[in-house]
């Protein structure tokens, strides 16, 4: 901790210089040009090391090619098997509806291992369905679990929930939560049209979301910061972008997550929360880099804040 200190301003700046802006840059190498040797010596080294490295740190294809990225998903099942002593239970664990990455990575520490502990049971509930809650506990279809405690983890609505179960209003009315009805809109992640002075930092779209937040909400911060100076100036009052420049960030959004692999699973980056069947099915955040973001956003501020209107 001491040298991580003493070297906040190195890092930082090493953090500018990487897709999520964590302390991992991509190795430029394709997972296919290696030999087996070596790549599983790669691997081996990011699984072993603290961080999102195995994630953000691998080869650069990992994220967009299918076979590369199947390779690093068949290392991280081998993981999984060698450390869940019991195989039926470790093949529950290994996920099979999707590629290593393209859903949240979780870090853990030991999570596996608990799996080996005598008073710790994995239940499949796709398998064997819960029935009902108990006064002992949990009643699924094969059997009768009594538990002292219930912890309920029924998943959440990522990115835009927050902000649509507060009634946002705008222009003519317009209610936020209809206007997201089919998926976010947005100019930038930062604003949508016809709902005027509501800047939606780290939100949907938002370059932000889909980086090391703490370090992306400075570029937000900073962004803003310098519009509403300017604003002040020029003795404006209201912002909101264009219906052309809303609809122009938003499929540029897609585009650039249909070049990746995200699209291929059902995960809160696509907006799917099984609890809400009535959700729309669309990429969430910007999956183009905090880079490519950043420079977007300055490209607008230096032409005079394109794509927005000001009065």
């Amino acid at each position: 901790m001491a040298d991580i200190k003493a070297n906040y301003k190195q890092i930082f700046a090493e953090c500018y210089e990487t897709f999520g802006a964590f302390h991992h840059k991509a190795d430029p190498r394709s997972a296919l040009e290696v030999s087996e040797e070596d790549r599983e010596a790669f691997f081996e080294d990011l699984y072993n090391k603290p961080g999102f490295g195995i994630w953000l740190g691998n080869f650069h294809d990992t994220f967009f090619n299918v076979e590369a990225n199947r390779l690093l998903s068949d290392f991280i099942a081998r993981k999984i098997r060698q450390r869940v002593k019991d195989p039926a239970t470790a093949e529950k664990l290994v996920p099979k509806n999707h590629g290593f990455g393209t859903r949240r990575v979780p870090l853990e520490t030991n999570y596996y291992e608990v799996y080996n502990q005598d008073n710790a049971h994995l239940v499949d509930i796709s398998e064997t369905p819960i029935e009902c809650i108990t006064p002992a506990g949990v009643k699924c279809s094969d059997r009768q679990y009594d538990l002292d405690i219930i912890i309920y983890a029924t998943g959440f609505d990522a990115v835009t929930g927050s902000l649509k179960r507060i009634d946002i209003t705008g222009k003519g009315g317009k209610k936020l939560v209809d206007k997201w009805a089919n998926g976010p809109r947005t100019f930038l992640g930062m604003q949508t049209a016809d709902f005027p002075n509501f800047l939606t930092l780290v939100g949907p779209h938002n370059g932000a979301t889909f980086c090391n937040i703490p370090r992306c909400i400075e570029q937000n911060v900073d962004w803003v910061t310098d519009l509403l100076a300017y604003m002040r100036k020029q003795n404006f009052h209201q912002v909101e972008p264009t219906v052309e420049a809303e609809d122009e960030w938003t499929a540029h959004v897609d585009e650039t997550a249909q070049r990746t692999l995200f699209p291929t699973a059902d995960s809160w980056f696509m907006g799917v929360n099984l609890n809400d069947p009535t959700k729309k099915r669309t990429f969430m955040l910007y999956a183009g880099g905090q880079q490519n973001y950043k420079e977007k956003c300055d490209e607008v501020a230096a032409n005079g804040y394109r794509g927005l209107v000001m009065t």
